[in-house]
């Protein structure tokens, strides 16, 4: 899968996980593993077809986009009920987006979404938002589609239990990674190796080779594989103040929200 300037596409990822990836792998995916459910008791209120669980919103994402390349996502978000949910480019922003936000305006928000704001003084977004260079509601619809054809070959915590022994999928959040490092929740992107490799120095990785400006999802992408590899057997984290099992079949967490 290490092929110099080729960018993976979501299928060939889907393969690796499944098929190539090495044993006790703990991976880390940056999107959001479901959507909203407590703040109104249903992912999609005045649906019917809204499902009950993670695993069946999964499941409903995959099959309305089954004809769409690639595992993409766009039948959902384009489909004439599901759409009523969403903020959308072009200004188009669905009757149902603000159902439960009536004072911050910025969509629907998961219980972990509202604790890594009020634990961490991180600044999510909706899961629900489409707009935006920070928005993660695309990422998290596509990871849907993945999530959903690895079922059965890899566990997704806390949606299914932690393994004794094996390799497990986690939702991450990259800012965590930084706050760790002691970076400030505003300056939590890092664009240079010298900021990468301060921030490695927390977690005593070793610095990364080069100088001057680094783009930002790759010092995301390597503080927070550093940050997991230090953190993994943190029990705390995996029993999270909040976390109830009715809470982890639905929304779901993302690992590292104490």
């Amino acid at each position: 899968m290490v092929r110099p300037g080729h960018r993976c596409s979501r299928p060939e990822i889907l393969h690796w996980l499944a098929e190539e990836m090495p044993a006790d792998t703990l991976v880390g995916l940056d999107l959001g593993i479901s959507l909203p459910f407590m703040d109104c008791g249903t992912f999609f209120p005045g649906w019917e077809e809204s499902p009950a669980n993670a695993k069946a919103l999964w499941q409903l994402v995959d099959s309305l986009c089954g004809e769409d390349p690639h595992l993409a996502a766009n039948s959902f978000v384009d489909h004439p009920i599901a759409s009523r949910y969403f903020r959308r480019h072009g200004g188009r922003e669905g009757a149902a987006f603000h159902l439960s936000d009536a004072l911050h305006r910025r969509g629907r928000f998961r219980c972990t979404e509202l604790a890594q704001a009020e634990r961490l003084g991180c600044k999510p977004y909706s899961n629900f938002n489409l707009v935006g260079a920070a928005q993660v509601g695309k990422a998290t619809l596509t990871g849907m589609r993945v999530l959903h054809r690895l079922e059965g070959r890899l566990p997704v915590w806390p949606v299914d239990p932690l393994p004794e022994s094996g390799s497990a999928i986690v939702e991450i959040y990259t800012a965590i990674a930084a706050i760790a490092a002691g970076r400030p929740a505003a300056r939590a992107k890092m664009r240079s190796f010298e900021e990468l490799n301060t921030a490695l120095a927390a977690f005593t990785s070793p610095p990364v080779s080069g100088s001057g400006r680094l783009d930002d999802h790759s010092a995301d992408a390597l503080l927070t594989s550093a940050w997991l590899r230090a953190n993994a057997a943190r029990a705390d984290l995996w029993a999270p103040d909040g976390l109830t099992p009715a809470l982890a079949q639905t929304e779901g967490w993302t690992f590292g929200v104490p």
